[in-house]
């Protein structure tokens, strides 16, 4: 584990694994460098995978205030790290960010994202998305973190007994410990819309994945966003759900990157 310093001076927990051409993984809510260890050790033998703890997250740093301009300086001072062009690929809300990075000039080489979660429906979705904001905003400055987590895993699907389920589970501390990061991937989302206008800036190839078995809105997001971006393009994984299976996308990785 490495330390790469933030151009506000945060430090950001990095680890890199294989000796190839530089690839960062950006993961999404909840998630630590941790998480997106199974898919580096399955790129590590083609490229040099990059994880890291996003602030507030793990053994990175989180100087206050936070604003979505200083997570794109620290995905820009983990590219001024490696030597070469860098590529880059997001998870769900970690995508949204690197997109959004992309846009202000961070200069990937190539982009591929999972399932950004965008909504692409009407007006009752983004007036969903500003009372989300507003009671996760109220939950956390009220510290209630358990009910930061329980609001987001509500607004994303998972029924009441399955969240009292997971309150009950071992991963919970964890969880909560990361609580008020869930107000940093909102802030990412933006108004939860895809931002076409932002996105036909991002200048580099972007491939665009979703799995078959994922809900519509999430599959017609991934559309919408391939089709947003100057040199996009829109894969869907099988069988797969918003939780992909690392062995069925390594491969896809492997061949979009490797071109």
């Amino acid at each position: 584990m490495t330390k790469v310093i933030s151009r506000d001076g945060t430090p950001l927990a990095c680890e890199r694994r294989g000796e190839g051409p530089p690839l960062i993984l950006v993961g999404g809510a909840f998630s630590t460098g941790t998480a997106e260890a199974p898919l580096a050790a399955l790129l590590a033998p083609y490229f040099g995978v990059v994880t890291y703890d996003r602030r507030g997250r793990g053994d990175s740093g989180d100087t206050a205030p936070y604003a979505v301009a200083r997570e794109v300086e620290d995905l820009a001072a983990l590219v001024e790290e490696e030597r070469g062009p860098v590529s880059v690929y997001g998870m769900s809300s970690g995508g949204a960010l690197v997109l959004e990075a992309a846009a202000a000039g961070v200069p990937f080489d190539r982009i591929a994202v999972y399932e950004p979660p965008f909504t692409v429906v009407g007006p009752d979705d983004r007036a969903a998305k500003s009372r989300y904001s507003a009671r996760l905003a109220e939950l956390l400055a009220a510290g209630d973190r358990g009910g930061a987590v329980e609001l987001f895993l509500s607004v994303v699907g998972m029924p009441p007994e399955v969240v009292a389920q997971v309150r009950r589970a071992p991963m919970w501390p964890e969880l909560e410990a990361v609580a008020p990061t869930l107000a940093y991937d909102d802030a990412v989302m933006g108004d939860g819309t895809v931002p076409a206008g932002r996105l036909a800036s991002v200048r580099a190839p972007v491939l665009v994945v979703d799995g078959g078995a994922s809900p519509h809105v999430m599959r017609e997001a991934a559309r919408r966003v391939a089709g947003a971006v100057r040199c996009g393009r829109h894969r869907t994984l099988t069988g797969q759900v918003h939780d992909v299976a690392p062995q069925v996308l390594a491969p896809v990785l492997r061949e979009f990157f490797a071109t």
